[in-house]
């Protein structure tokens, strides 16, 4: 009896390790079919012209630092506005212009609690510093060569800057709402 049960374990393990392997080697060549059927998924034809909305050409923006072109005409009262041209060249795709904040800053006209409904916002300071607020990061101090994104809609303000402020903002789209909030 004792050599049967020696005889019948190696039997045993055999089963086992050949029904392992057999699994082993399905899933194998499962995983390599998974593979390549999403390779083929990918390499999907493109629709056809009539279905995709063309967006026009972009163009060429050339702007040169001119002082005449910073203007107070844009979101705020106390900056003023240089536009480089990106929203006009981009059809609307994005807009950039320079911002300098007329100093000396006043609170209680620029410390006001406010979202832009974009789909991308970055900003990045030329020039001294501003202090700001933005949800879920508290107050910051940007100088000279920081930037920073604000996520779509998130609510911010700025609090203080130097009376020499430039920031560089990016935007997207060009045309955006604002939303001024109850603090």
């Amino acid at each position: 009896m004792a050599k049967q049960k020696a005889a019948s374990r190696p039997a045993a393990k055999t089963a086992v390790r050949k029904k392992w392997t057999g699994l082993r080697t399905a899933a194998k060549s499962t995983a390599r079919k998974t593979i390549k059927s999403k390779g083929r998924v990918s390499a999907a034809k493109k629709p056809a012209k009539a279905a995709t909305k063309a967006r026009p050409r972009q163009r060429v923006a050339i702007s040169h630092h001119r002082e005449e072109d910073f203007k107070a005409d844009g979101l705020r009262a106390y900056a003023k506005y240089r536009d480089l041209g990106i929203a006009a060249a981009s059809h609307g795709l994005a807009q950039a212009h320079v911002i300098r904040l007329q100093g000396p800053c006043n609170p209680e006209e620029v410390s006001k609690l406010h979202f832009h409904d974009v789909e991308f916002q970055m900003v990045y300071v030329l020039k001294g510093w501003v202090k700001t607020y933005i949800e879920g990061e508290g107050e910051t101090l940007m100088q000279e060569g920081s930037a920073w994104t604000q996520p779509p809609r998130i609510k911010h303000m700025i609090l203080d800057y130097s009376d020499d402020v430039e920031l560089l903002e990016v935007i997207l789209p060009a045309e955006f709402k604002t939303v001024e909030l109850k603090a």
